[in-house]
Order: structure tokens, then C-alpha cells, then sequence
């Protein structure tokens, strides 16, 4: 054990004696259940448990669990705040009513601010108006023994509220996500939104007929995305494994096997940096419907984020930051050259590598020599036309060599049929007409080994399973990834990806 588990405040030893005091006296701080029949918000929002002597004099019991987070001691009663996972409420605690060892001594000595209590008694409203639970029991849940960080309130000599020591410091926020959660309920509120947001989405797929599958987070060939893997080890079977960085192969797969719609919420890895919008965990939805193709995948997913919006906000329309985003379907649809050309006045269709390099260092773009033609082109998108598109826009077409797993556009040459999302400055989700042609793609699995061996090591490497898959035949499928961690921030209006995450990953203590 360290020095410092060893070592507590003056305010950790104060309760760790309270504790022991309170095992002394027979009341087991640490009891198994209570039986809860209310939250906050179901007695506040039901005037027919508040007890009137005249109309209601029978009112029934509740009994509601929490935390204390205020307490305003008046001799033989007190009031105090009692802080459960819809809300908070009042409740109303007498001497006469809960016995005087247990107010004077359990309650009144015992109790402090963040430990977790149980209560049963009546609803009454106090002459100010306030609902407030009038206890008859009192029981102790849980001694806790850190102060909890609540901010204090006080006016300044203008009248005006003051917040002091608020718990807002983002590092320890967002290492401490469960104190986060106590003293910030707004956090817990974003979290809710989001749960939310995703059960719309599966209610959209499963209103479809969609199946939603699983399949497996450690794989012997990573695959389905341009990205760096984390690697582990199998002992029992000596071999290398890798966290997915993407589904996509498997559900293919599954497509290949005769199921016509599949999906899965998908956790998946990538070894890369972190930032507003990264962290090397994340959270995407993948779909795939056979017989569709990125025609009908632009339709389906204006629409079902068109429903998530409605669902969250009661509007298509949503605040994020200084902008108003209008999810309302139909949404643009330009082209990805089209796009670069408009905003740099440069024409980058048919250009060799060696052409594409050119032009990015007039544009200042930065590419490192392992660049080939569709990571050149793919930082010159980001730089001058990614960030400008705050609306939700399609950006389609993209070069063949940007896209190992889409199959060739039926009319342009030397580009596929893929759309990327971009809304708020950001690509949130990718979709191809997947590519079914086995020949064809192992060739462009064959390119991506090559990139790989010139020094890019996010290009993608050769699945032979998948390949052979292929050969058995998948029909025409239309495929979708959605970043739901983004879009989470959109639809919650949160400032990084780190405010969608209960515990994002971050640097050592």
C-alpha cells in the first residue's frame, strides 16, 4: 500500500471515525437493500400523494433513497436535500418521529453532506409552497468517506450570486466521472441524451427489420477502416490478435450468409492520437442492407438523424455552440473534388501523385512522402473544406484510391460510389456501395499492401477469409458507419468527445 492510501485528510479521518462510531453503536453503515418506491421526480410531480388533512389525510407512504447533499439543523428537527438519480427533493426530519438516538446522535452527529441515506415517511407541502417528504423512519445506506466537492454559493456586495471551489476543473472531471456525476447533475442529464439518441437510431433499424448482431472486438486480421490496431497476445494459442478498428468485414460476411439487413453498435480501437474529437476507444453503428446502394443510404440516414433530432429536441433543428444546425432532410450533396475545387480554385481530378503533391505544398498542405494519392487528397479535404461545413452536408465521389472496400462508380472514372457525413466541421459517418467483386478486390487489398510496405502503416491489410467470402458471392449492399461519440456531441451541444464519454481515456495520474 502507498504513502499516499495511507495518508488522509483531516476530513477523511473525521468520517472514517464516524464510521467507527457508528459500528460501535449496532447501526451497520453498509446495509444490503432498501426498498425504494419513489424518485424525486415522481413525488413532485404527483399532487396526489402531497397529504391534506382535509381532502387527502391518508396519503401513502413513500420511501425514497439518496444522498444529502444540504442540511439546515433546528434543534429537534432539520431540513435537508436529499439527492437521488432523477433529482432532488426536501425532506423534513423530527426528533419525535424518528427517535432520539437516531436524530440526535445518528442523524444530527453522524450524517454528513454526501452520505447516502434511506427515508420513509409522508408528501406535505411547506407554507412556502415546497413539496417535502416528512420522514417517520431514517435509515443510514452508506458512510462515505471523501468530502463530497460541493460549490458554494454567496452574494457579493452587489447582490449578486457568487460560485466558489465548483467542481468544474476538466482533468479531474473527467477522471473522477462518478464525482462528476454527484455534484454536476447537467453530466448526468448529457448521458441520458445520448442513451436516448441511440435507441432511436436501433428503434429506426429495428423498425426496418434490421437484425442487430455481434461480432467479435478481437480479431486475427484487423480490417474495414485505414487506421493503426492495438495488438495483444493469445497465449494459449501463441498468436497475435488485434482490437477491431472497424466491423465491417464480419458484417459483410454475415450479408455474404443470406441475412438482407445487419447492424451492430460497435465498440472499436484505433492507435492513434487524442483530441477534441479522438480517443482510442469509440462507439460507431454499422449497418448493411443488401440489394441498396449510397443512393439509398444518403435517403435512409438523412432521414433516421432527422428522427434522432426530433426525438432529442422536438425540432430538427439544434444549438451546437454559436451555430443553428437544421437536420431537416434532404441535406447537399457535393462532390468531393468538387468541394476542394470550389474552396482552393484547384482542379485535383486525374492528377498523378506526383501531381498531387505539387499542388498541396501551393496549397501549404503538409503530406509526408508515404502519402499516396488518396491521403494527399483526403488532408487537402480537411484542411480548406471539412471545417466550413457546419450544416449536414453529403460529401460523395471519392477517389478510387481513398476507398480499398467501395465498389468503382457506375459513370466517373477512377472514383467509387462513397459519401461521407460532415456536419458541424466533422465527418460523422462513412458509406460505400460496398464493393462485391472478389477479383477486384483483392487487387485493391494488393495496393494497400503495398502502401503498407512504403512506410503507411495505417493501409489496410489482405483478409484472405473475407476475400473468400466474396467468392462465395455477396449481393449489391449498401454499407454505413455513424461515429456516434460525435454525433453525440452534436445533438447534446458538448464541446469534446470527452463530455460524451462516462471514462475517456487519459494520461497518467
Amino acid at each position: 500500500m502507498s504513502n499516499q492510501e495511507l495518508t488522509h485528510s483531516e476530513q477523511e479521518e473525521i468520517r472514517r471515525e464516524k464510521l467507527a462510531e457508528l459500528q460501535k453503536m449496532g447501526v451497520n453503515p453498509y446495509p444490503y437493500s432498501f426498498d425504494v418506491t419513489h424518485l424525486s421526480t415522481d413525488i413532485k410531480g404527483n399532487e396526489e400523494l402531497v397529504r391534506d388533512e382535509e381532502s387527502n389525510p391518508d396519503s401513502e407512504t413513500v420511501a425514497i433513497a439518496g444522498r444529502v447533499m444540504t442540511r439546515r439543523i433546528m434543534g429537534k428537527a432539520a431540513f435537508f436535500n436529499l439527492q437521488d438519480s432523477a433529482g432532488t427533493i426536501q425532506v423534513y426530519i423530527r426528533r419525535d418521529d424518528v427517535g432520539v438516538e437516531n436524530y440526535n446522535t445518528v442523524f444530527k452527529k453522524m450524517v454528513d453532506i454526501g452520505d447516502i441515506v434511506g427515508i420513509k415517511g409522508f408528501v406535505f407541502k411547506t407554507r412556502t409552497g415546497e413539496t417535502t417528504v416528512h420522514a417517520n423512519e431514517f435509515e443510514f445506506l452508506t458512510k462515505t468517506l471523501r468530502p463530497i466537492p460541493l460549490p458554494k454559493e454567496v452574494e457579493n456586495e452587489d447582490g449578486e450570486k457568487v460560485v466558489y471551489d465548483a467542481f468544474t476543473d476538466k482533468e479531474l472531471r473527467y477522471r473522477q466521472r462518478y464525482v462528476d456525476l454527484i455534484v454536476n447533475p447537467e453530466v448526468r442529464d448529457t448521458f441520458r441524451k445520448r442513451t436516448q439518441m441511440v435507441q432511436t437510431m436501433r428503434n429506426v433499424m429495428n423498425e426496418k427489420g434490421y437484425l442487430e448482431v455481434e461480432t467479435p472486438i478481437l480479431q486475427p486480421v484487423y480490417g474495414g477502416a485505414s487506421a493503426r490496431p492495438f495488438v495483444t497476445h493469445h497465449n494459449t494459442l501463441d498468436m497475435d490478435l488485434y482490437l477491431r478498428i472497424a466491423n465491417e468485414l464480419y458484417l459483410k460476411r454475415l450479408i455474404v450468409g443470406g441475412f438482407d439487413g445487419v447492424y451492430e453498435f460497435s465498440k472499436d480501437f484505433r492507435n492513434e492520437g487524442l483530441s477534441r474529437f479522438h480517443n482510442p476507444e469509440f462507439t460507431q453503428v454499422e449497418l448493411y442492407v443488401a440489394y441498396k446502394d449510397y443512393h439509398w443510404m444518403m435517403d435512409f440516414t438523412e432521414k433516421m438523424i432527422e428522427r434522432v433530432a426530433i426525438d432529442m429536441h422536438g425540432s430538427t433543428k439544434v444549438t451546437v455552440g454559436e451555430h443553428e444546425i437544421d437536420f431537416k432532410a434532404p441535406w447537399p450533396r457535393i462532390p468531393l473534388l468538387d468541394a476542394i475545387k470550389n474552396e482552393t480554385g484547384k482542379d485535383l481530378n486525374g492528377l498523378s501523385v506526383e501531381e498531387l503533391r505539387v499542388a498541396a505544398k501551393e496549397l501549404h498542405v503538409e503530406v509526408d512522402k508515404s502519402f499516396g494519392k488518396g491521403k494527399i487528397i483526403d488532408e487537402i479535404f480537411g484542411e480548406y473544406v471539412e471545417g466550413k461545413l457546419i450544416q449536414p452536408t453529403f460529401i460523395t465521389d471519392y477517389p478510387i484510391e481513398m476507398s480499398p472496400l467501395t465498389k468503382k462508380h457506375r459513370s466517373k472514372e477512377g472514383l467509387v460510389e462513397r459519401f461521407e457525413c460532415i456536419c458541424n466541421g466533422k465527418e460523422i459517418a462513412n458509406s460505400y456501395t460496398e464493393l462485391n467483386d472478389p477479383i477486384d478486390q483483392r487487387e485493391r487489398l494488393e495496393e494497400q499492401a503495398s502502401l503498407r510496405a512504403d512506410g503507411d502503416d495505417e493501409a489496410m491489410t489482405i483478409d484472405e477469409d473475407f476475400i473468400r467470402a466474396l467468392e462465395y458471392g455477396m449481393p449489391p449492399t449498401a454499407g454505413i458507419g455513424i461515429g456516434i461519440d460525435r454525433l453525440a456531441m452534436i445533438m447534446t451541444n458538448s464541446d469534446s468527445i470527452r463530455d460524451v464519454l462516462f471514462f475517456p481515456q487519459m494520461k497518467p495520474e
